[in-house]
């Protein structure tokens, strides 16, 4: 039986185990984006899953679930605002040199449609 289970008793996989699933994934995906996957920034993915895990073995109480869910969602939430309030930051300053932020922009963009920036933009 994995941990979700566990967080959610039943014998099959209940619509709140794939709920808790899905924030779970959101939040790592979440982590990994705008925190980074670096070896020394490891501590946050792991200290996640080891709450979801402490969480699947002791509480049984719905309410205290609900809460802990609602944790999980908000801080996705927060994660996710505070990068984008970042970038918005960096575009809106109009004295900061942002050649590089609009190479990488545009390799991206070349790179969707499956082109190569032209040597003039490469570094």
């Amino acid at each position: 039986m994995n941990w979700l289970q566990c967080l959610l008793p039943g014998s099959k996989m209940s619509s709140r185990t794939l709920q808790a699933a899905k924030v779970y994934r959101d939040l790592l995906r979440s982590i990994r984006k705008n925190i980074g996957k670096e070896g020394y920034k490891s501590h946050f993915s792991e200290f996640v899953a080891q709450e979801f895990r402490n969480s699947s073995n002791r509480s049984t109480d719905q309410s205290c679930i609900q809460q802990k869910m609602k944790l999980a969602r908000d801080y996705t939430c927060l994660l996710n605002s505070v990068h984008h309030h970042k970038d918005l930051l960096i575009s809106y300053n109009i004295a900061v040199d942002r050649t590089n932020e609009m190479k990488k922009v545009l390799g991206k963009s070349a790179a969707s449609v499956g082109l190569q920036l032209p040597e003039v933009y490469q570094a």
